[in-house]
């Protein structure tokens, strides 16, 4: 039996939010492509030297990179110290975020602008400090499936995510033609802090395909993206359907 070519054998990548999750995911989807990968963490120090170790195992090389995403001057050292330990960073994968709780009629100004920070500026800055050392590559943006309604429950995160999606048009269009960028919006694929599966299950039977998602189905549309060659300033939703009837106000909460 042949082996199974690797598509991204040799090239570089750094993921945030790498440690859990589908930040997870997507890094294992990496390596097994051929990608040596940074993996970005903010405290999950046990899940990211395993993730680490996994990667290794594959034959690739694999470098953990702990940094406060809203610190500044962690947060522009941070594609500097990827390339640091591996060489050019070819594949940048702004996957980390924070999902804090809110309304239109709780919202306050400081927990607005801390959603922009890590959901938005973040990937801002990262995306910029990229396109200096590099060329040629690919950039994708963790969104979320309600970008194409709203977020009733988690207004501020909910509007970080439409500036990142705003963000990710424009960066599409500026850094080309060398790089090209895509975002990712996932759908029921997790339960988020304080609910169990049976909540995603239950939510499950909401969207069209009747049936949640894995980490792997979003890993597999980020590998796509950075294996293409004509793609950029698109959002692939995962999410079973669901953004088609994200107008609904009952609809299933975000999950990642």
């Amino acid at each position: 039996m042949e082996a199974v070519a690797r598509r991204l054998t040799g090239k570089n990548a750094l993921v945030t939010g790498a440690a859990r999750r589908i930040g997870r995911a997507i890094s294992l989807a990496l390596a097994r492509e051929g990608a040596n990968v940074a993996l970005h963490y903010s405290s999950s120090e046990r899940e990211i030297a395993e993730l680490a170790a996994e990667i290794e195992g594959l034959g690739l090389q694999a470098v953990t990179l702990r940094a406060d995403l809203s610190d500044p001057a962690e947060l522009v050292g941070l594609v500097e110290r990827a390339r640091d330990a591996l060489g050019k960073i070819e594949i940048l994968v702004n996957n980390a975020s924070i999902f804090p709780s809110d309304t239109l009629e709780t919202i306050e100004i400081e927990g607005l602008e801390r959603n922009l920070e890590i959901n938005a500026w973040a990937p801002l800055v990262l995306t910029r400090s990229f396109a200096a050392q590099t060329e040629r590559g690919h950039v994708v943006n963790l969104l979320d499936s309600r970008v194409s309604g709203f977020d009733s429950g988690h207004v501020s995160y909910i509007l970080s995510k439409h500036v990142l999606a705003a963000l990710t048009r424009m960066s599409a269009l500026e850094l080309a033609p060398g790089i090209a960028v895509n975002a990712v919006a996932p759908g029921l694929i997790l339960p988020p802090a304080g609910k169990d599966e049976e909540y995603v299950d239950r939510l499950a039977q909401t969207i069209p395909l009747k049936r949640r998602g894995a980490p792997e189905d979003v890993a597999a549309a980020v590998v796509f993206l950075v294996t293409s060659a004509f793609v950029s300033g698109e959002t692939i939703y995962v999410d079973g359907g669901r953004h088609l009837k994200e107008n609904a106000p009952d609809g299933p909460d975000r999950n990642k």
